[in-house]
């Protein structure tokens, strides 16, 4: 039987929006949200990786797994493989990169991954769905293009549980693009192996460009594929996002 490690990495020190993951969505912290989205899933041991101590007393409050790593990293995915080395000693086969910005992701996302990366297709697997008009020219939306499935199609590939593989990561997208570009939803499977080689690669040309960590990936010819979901996580990068999601989530609990 595999055995399957969801690691969320999360650290205070965000860029647009400080202490990001003590943030309260309902009177819970967004970490929290996540790492209980990640539990329900019943896809693993959950771990969250983080160097401050805020985070940890906050999940182990909670009755969470928070793990104390090194603040010199410069990657999530660096992160997690301290934990995946350090703490797990390589023994998980499956390894999920899961962003801790993401309050309102589904649990059954989050196993639908997990059921895919178990078929051994690919060396990462990550998800995607429709994207929205207004977020067509938003650099915060990262798109995931394929060339096999057109947007008049995701509804057919969710049905399915289609996988396609990754053309290309950005943050712009063009006319010509719209048709398969999708917005990318920010949790990644890895194998084993693909952990252990795409941390020993170098940071690549455009990874640091597009400031979009799984360039180094298919720069260096690894196998990415993407899955399609209804639900399309907002991921929380400003304090804008921040109140839209509040929002969201008050109205669902309120349902």
């Amino acid at each position: 039987m595999n055995k399957i490690a969801i690691i969320i990495p999360s650290r205070l020190k965000a860029q647009r929006l400080a202490n990001k993951p003590l943030k309260l969505i309902n009177n819970k912290e967004m970490i929290l949200h996540v790492y209980e989205a990640a539990t329900k899933s019943n896809s693993g041991e959950v771990y969250i990786a983080t160097p401050d101590e805020e985070i940890i007393k906050v999940v182990k409050k909670f009755g969470g797994n928070a793990i104390k790593t090194s603040d010199s990293h410069q990657t999530g995915t660096d992160r997690i493989f301290e934990v995946f080395e350090n703490v797990l000693k390589k023994e998980p086969n499956l390894i999920v990169n899961l962003q801790g910005d993401m309050p309102n992701i589904e649990p059954r996302a989050i196993s639908n991954l997990v059921n895919y990366m178990k078929k051994n297709q690919c060396d990462i697997a990550t998800l995607a769905s429709l994207l929205h008009p207004d977020h067509v020219n938003d650099p915060n939306v990262v798109k995931v293009f394929t060339k096999h499935i057109p947007q008049n199609k995701i509804k057919e590939a969710i049905r399915e549980s289609t996988y396609s593989p990754v053309s290309d990561f950005h943050r712009n997208i063009t006319t010509d693009h719209t048709e398969y570009g999708y917005h990318h939803i920010g949790i990644y499977g890895f194998t084993n192996k693909a952990l252990i080689k795409y941390v020993n690669l170098k940071r690549s040309k455009l990874e640091l460009e597009r400031n979009l960590e799984q360039m180094r990936a298919l720069e260096n010819n690894m196998k990415i594929h993407v899955g399609y979901t209804e639900s399309s996580p907002l991921s929380v990068d400003t304090e804008k996002d921040l109140i839209e999601i509040r929002k969201i989530m008050d109205k669902n609990e309120k349902k």
